[in-house]
């Protein structure tokens, strides 16, 4: 469990907590664990899949935060994963720049990794909710030690909050099947499971089936 202390803070990102959770993102990767399981170089993994949210959706992170410390966060895009898609390819070029100077480090894993993903995604085993009920997005992790202690309720919240003031009609998420705490998260909050969805992007990492659960609140 983490240190006791204050009690914990939800409050809007500032650039000083990017180091932080983009530590969390890396720390939390594969199934709660550190994404160097099958992935080499955590900047690049950051980069290519946290990184645009902390630049073009900077208003739409919340942090939690204890003793100063940042344990956890929620973010996304109101306007979902086409949005994010699109500002993606803009930071694309700033990555490339890095990869060709030598800046990351790739091996086995890596090369797994986006074959893996090609695979799955050629075979339908990935899963994007594209649904106009439910077009937000959200990514939400937190800190080993600050699991299970209601901070995760309390991120949700803040964000369905600034969803809701902007008037979106509705949030989805994604989880698997290995990450029953956040299943249980979504599931207290409201949101309903929209689809379930075998994949075999961790097949060289975990034994049996892997599934992708879409879930999704109505916020009007």
């Amino acid at each position: 469990m983490g240190d006791a202390g204050p009690e914990p803070v939800i409050r809007p990102f500032v650039p000083t907590d990017r180091l932080a959770v983009r530590r969390i993102y890396a720390d939390t990767a594969f199934f709660g664990g550190p994404v160097e399981h099958y992935f080499d170089d955590r900047d690049l993994f950051a980069d290519l899949g946290i990184e645009v949210y902390l630049r073009a959706f900077a208003e739409h992170v919340w942090v939690a935060e204890q003793a100063g410390q940042v344990v956890g966060y929620v973010l996304g895009s109101p306007c979902g994963d086409g949005d994010v898609h699109r500002r993606m390819l803009g930071h694309i070029p700033a990555v490339a720049g890095r990869l060709l100077q030598g800046r990351y480090r790739l091996g086995r894993r890596t090369a797994a990794y986006f074959v893996d993903n090609a695979w799955a995604g050629l075979r339908g085993g990935l899963l994007e909710i594209r649904d106009p009920l439910y077009p937000a997005n959200l990514h939400i992790n937190l800190s080993p030690g600050y699991r299970g202690r209601g901070l995760g309720s309390r991120l949700l919240a803040a964000y369905v909050r600034r969803l809701r003031a902007l008037g979106v009609a509705g949030v989805h998420a994604v989880t698997t099947d290995r990450n029953p705490g956040a299943a249980r998260l979504f599931e207290k909050a409201g949101f309903r499971l929209l689809e379930r969805r075998a994949t075999p992007v961790w097949r060289r990492h975990v034994e049996g089936e892997v599934a992708l659960l879409g879930y999704g609140l109505r916020l009007e």
